[in-house]
């Protein structure tokens, strides 16, 4: 097909019309190059559970990005998880699971720097340019190996035992809400230099708390934050986002 003064490419069902001075050539080598065109057309699915703190973790990412994607509801009480075609996806058998056309990936963390470096041009930014996205990383870290570990603990004890009618371990709730406390301190110290554990915006080092800390706050364990002036303020001030609004709404 011939185009007069005008270059038209396909991909992925989409056309791209080239106006001079760009030639046939040159427009082919500028669009069906650019990733961001291709990832446009593809589909994001996010298999995972509503109540699942990893999955709602991505959730949050999608929502604060303002991306469209489709949710594959995992149904982990008759084990869906431990089965075919879900192992497929994550063969360690967890939820979340992330697809984007022929993209497959898992682990929580991973999938959310993927949305956050992939789509920068979209919604909030989460990740930061430069020598700053260093010390974002760190607090990234420190949420994933010194945070999560404790407060998994304690709503799994607090929220999800009882939930499931499981006797709660006292024990194993005075040891964590010790250990919780000392991370506090340290995260109190932090947030009285900035706004946010990476600095002065929001960032995925703040949304990696959010599942944690929404559960954490209907517990005894709330008196652990709001007995820390700038952890309580930074508590509040990231709970009330609306993607975060919108990923707790599901549960409702």
């Amino acid at each position: 097909m011939a185009f007069v003064g005008r270059a038209v490419v396909e991909r992925n069902h989409l056309i791209y019309h080239c106006p001079p001075p760009l030639h046939r050539h040159l427009c082919a080598q500028l669009f069906l190059d650019q990733t961001p065109f291709k990832k446009m057309a593809e589909i994001i699915k996010v298999h995972g559970s509503a109540l699942s703190t990893a999955t709602q973790r991505v959730l949050a990412c999608l929502h604060e990005k303002e991306l469209e994607f489709e949710f594959i509801p995992v149904n982990m009480a008759v084990g869906e998880h431990k089965k075919e075609p879900f192992l497929a996806l994550n063969p360690f058998g967890q939820v979340p699971a992330f697809e984007q056309g022929d993209l497959k990936l898992f682990e929580s963390r991973a999938i959310t720097q993927y949305i956050a470096h992939g789509y920068t041009d979209k919604g909030t930014p989460l990740v930061i340019p430069g020598k700053q996205m260093a010390t974002l990383s760190v607090w990234m870290e420190v949420e994933a190996h010194q945070f999560d570990p404790v407060a998994s603990k304690l709503n799994w004890e607090l929220l999800f035992k009882p939930m499931f009618g499981i006797p709660t371990d006292n024990a194993a709730v005075e040891e964590n809400e010790a250990k919780l406390g000392k991370v506090l301190d340290i995260y109190e110290s932090r947030l009285a230099q900035s706004k946010y554990l990476g600095g002065d915006v929001f960032t995925l080092a703040d949304l990696h708390h959010l599942p944690n800390i929404s559960g954490a706050m209907r517990t005894q364990v709330k008196k652990l934050f709001d007995s820390r002036p700038h952890v309580s303020a930074w508590v509040a001030d990231i709970t009330s986002r609306t993607a975060w609004a919108k990923v707790v709404a599901v549960n409702k």
